[in-house]
């Protein structure tokens, strides 16, 4: 009996040989183009960013943009203590995403122990050597070595845009939405909502913890944990009637900042 594949035979190994070549193209183009974000309009940035600080803190303000192909870069150098960045990778919740934007102020102890974790996801990222698991795996292994330090003294981080687009959850959950909620976020390492009396955890009609290194390291050893306190309903307002062209300019460049 002849076993030697015919032509016809021979053709048809080709061409699934082909497909699954073609097919793991694809799959790693699409990987790829996931991983890969858009660099944002650096006028667009730079506003964004600074909407985090309130009004009277801008001017001295260093601010961070992002170079997709590097990471972030500082473009205007600061005179009191506080920097202001667009956050674009969630670390926490490993993976990927092209349409996380969020703009985070910092004071001079958050610039100094807590933005150099956001630098770092953004360079792994860029680098493209690195999945979004990887990168969380890294961190938290940098935070249990004490490499990443947690805030040494009370500070703040200012939130105050007119719009955000993140997670509203834990990081074992995947949904985002665009928010309205500007608000304040003081380092509270090591706390929880217990600590601070917001019990059932979390409640958020008061102010409320946040901290989601905790799911990995447990509730009283994660060290950036944030009392959230969000502003009140005519400061809410004031704020989104303020920056109302720069809601126009998001909307016009991501309908889903809308």
């Amino acid at each position: 009996m002849n076993t030697t594949p015919g032509p016809t035979k021979k053709c048809r190994q080709a061409l699934f040989l082909l497909a699954i070549l073609f097919s793991a193209a694809q799959s790693f183009a699409q990987k790829s183009a996931e991983t890969k974000l858009e660099k944002m309009p650096v006028a667009l940035e730079t506003d964004y960013a600074l909407s985090a600080l309130p009004p009277q803190l801008r001017p001295g303000a260093a601010v961070y943009l992002l170079d997709p192909a590097k990471g972030y870069y500082i473009a205007r150098k600061g005179s009191n203590g506080f920097i202001t960045f667009v956050m674009r990778t969630a670390w926490e919740w490993a993976e990927f995403r092209n349409d996380i934007v969020t703009a985070i102020s910092y004071d001079a102890e958050g610039a100094r122990v807590i933005f150099p974790i956001y630098e770092d996801a953004a360079a792994m990222r860029a680098s493209g050597k690195f999945t979004a698991l990887q990168v969380r795996n890294i961190v938290i292994d940098r935070i249990k070595k004490n490499i990443y330090k947690a805030p040494a003294r009370p500070g703040i981080s200012y939130m105050l845009a007119p719009v955000m687009r993140t997670y509203p959850a834990k990081p074992d959950q995947h949904d985002v939405m665009t928010m309205e909620m500007p608000h304040y976020m003081f380092y509270a390492p090591y706390l929880t909502n217990a600590d601070i009396g917001n019990i059932p955890d979390g409640r958020a009609d008061g102010p409320f913890l946040v901290n989601p290194e905790a799911l990995f390291l447990g509730k009283t050893k994660a060290p950036y944990g944030y009392i959230i306190v969000p502003a009140g309903e005519k400061e809410r307002a004031k704020i989104v009637a303020d920056n109302k062209g720069l809601l126009k300019r998001l909307a016009d460049y991501k309908p889903y900042l809308k």
